[in-house]
């Protein structure tokens, strides 16, 4: 999709309230960085890599296949010698989008499918293995998501990570529907850049006027006690929780009608998120 440039102040500056906007998105993106050992060199190199690369993806003229090495220069003020690097090097430096692990998508298909619910939509407590032919089980259900793993790895895994327990007749429950190993900073990583991406690409896109805007939606108040943070976090995850299983149970069907379809090639993500501090801290 081409965008086109929007209007800056006189002489060419973006609007003050836009980069006051801008600083502070940044602040606690930047304390993750650095957290994380990302210097400000280092990440000045990547800020001209997605520059370039956002600037020939989107901002090309009306009949341009993509904007020459002058104009990306132009819209960014990156140098041209930068940008000729950059542009022969992206191809290269690609690094694979990450995947969600196999726990969340148990877990989203336990949740989601009709076969592992009850009739209020409530995912059931499996047997581990079949009992009858076709029966719901654990083990069924690791086999509808993958086959290439044995379901008592996976059992073990949910159940060091505290998602899952097994009851003395060796059922297994969901205690929790949502997959985050603290330990796991891959599975935190995939989240923490989806969730982030699609969040700001929404408010972004309603910024600049898209023909439709996108949900983006929130509730915010301020001079709170912390025992009323602490009640409004838990209504908060009990309302959201009851969201995001209702739309993923009917984002799966859907996804099983569309496979294979011709125009079959659109995403979408439904989050939500809390978030509490010290007022200072805004």
């Amino acid at each position: 999709m081409k965008r086109a440039l929007s209007k800056s102040e006189p002489g060419g500056r973006p609007p003050e309230k836009f980069v006051g906007a801008v600083r502070r998105i940044l602040r606690p993106l930047v304390r993750t960085l650095i957290a994380h050992g990302v210097t400000f060199p280092m990440l000045s190199e990547i800020l001209k890599s997605v520059y370039v690369e956002t600037a020939e993806k989107h901002f090309a003229l009306d009949g341009e296949a993509e904007p020459s090495d002058s104009r990306i220069s132009l819209i960014t003020r990156v140098h041209r010698k930068d940008v000729r690097r950059l542009r022969s090097k992206q191809s290269s430096n690609a690094l694979p989008l990450a995947s969600a692990s196999l726990g969340a998508q148990i877990i989203a298909e336990w949740t989601g499918n009709s076969s592992f619910t009850d009739k209020k939509g409530a995912p059931l407590i499996l047997p581990r293995g079949a009992g009858k032919p076709d029966a719901p089980s654990f083990d069924a259900l690791v086999a509808s998501v993958s086959k290439d793993v044995r379901p008592r790895a996976v059992l073990d895994e949910l159940l060091r990570a505290g998602v899952v327990d097994q009851t003395p007749e060796d059922h297994v429950r969901l205690i929790k529907t949502a997959f985050v190993a603290a330990e796991n900073f891959e599975e935190l990583l995939f989240h923490y850049e989806r969730n982030l991406h699609d969040h700001i690409a929404a408010a972004g896109s309603n910024l600049e006027g898209g023909a439709k805007p996108f949900l983006e939606r929130s509730v915010y108040y301020d001079d709170l006690k912390p025992e009323s943070i602490e009640a409004l976090a838990k209504l908060a995850e009990e309302k959201a929780m009851a969201g995001l299983l209702s739309v993923n149970k009917s984002a799966r069907a859907r996804s099983k009608k569309d496979e294979g379809a011709k125009t079959a090639n659109k995403r979408f993500t439904f989050g939500v998120y809390f978030y509490a501090d010290d007022e200072d801290e805004r």
